[in-house]
């Protein structure tokens, strides 16, 4: 059987709002740097943060793509094939096909979605939302965390983050990877 070499890889970090993603992004990114493991990192909230949404693409998708699209172009042809990619949604399967078209079609997708009790989540965005939208991130958290679990495909590997340090939530996340195995390549 012929083995199949992928252009370029994608960890998508998922998991409700409050639950660590950037936070752990951050820290598997670290590590990366520590180990001479040469990556880049998107937040993908901010690739589709206009107000009011693009005529024609309500949800925002379609200017995410090309945000990426184009972000994903200037990182490669400096010769980048690993990103990190945090959104909360990212690693629903319908999402794959963005990152093929944006990566490449022979992109290798590593899904992972961290995990928290409403409680932890709760705590957590209490203490960074000190604006006016508390209760609707609240309230959009655990929709989301609902959606995952009934939609994420069965390639995800869960992360729990209740009452676990970013620096051992981040070694179990680039363990997943296996880039840490692979250097500088």
């Amino acid at each position: 059987m012929r083995q199949v070499t992928h252009e370029a890889e994608v960890l998508l970090l998922g998991g409700r709002a409050g639950v660590g993603k950037t936070t752990v992004a951050w820290e598997v990114s670290a590590r990366l740097r520590a180990a001479m493991v040469a990556h880049c990192l998107i937040e993908g909230d901010f690739m589709g943060q206009v107000h009011p949404a693009p005529d024609g693409d309500p949800s925002r998708s379609r200017i995410t793509e090309r945000n990426l699209t184009a972000l994903w172009s200037n990182y490669a042809e400096l010769g980048y094939r690993r990103l990190i990619y945090t959104n909360t949604l990212s690693v629903l399967a319908e999402n794959g096909g963005m990152f093929q078209r944006a990566m490449g079609a022979n992109v290798r997708i590593v899904r992972v979605v961290l995990t928290a009790s409403d409680a932890t989540a709760r705590e957590r965005l209490t203490g960074r939302e000190l604006g006016s939208e508390l209760e609707q991130e609240l309230e959009n958290s655990a929709r989301k965390a609902r959606l995952l679990d009934e939609r994420m495909p069965p390639d995800t590997v869960r992360v729990a983050t209740d009452g676990r340090s970013v620096v051992d939530i981040a070694r179990d996340v680039a363990g997943v990877t296996n880039w840490l195995s692979h250097g500088s390549d």
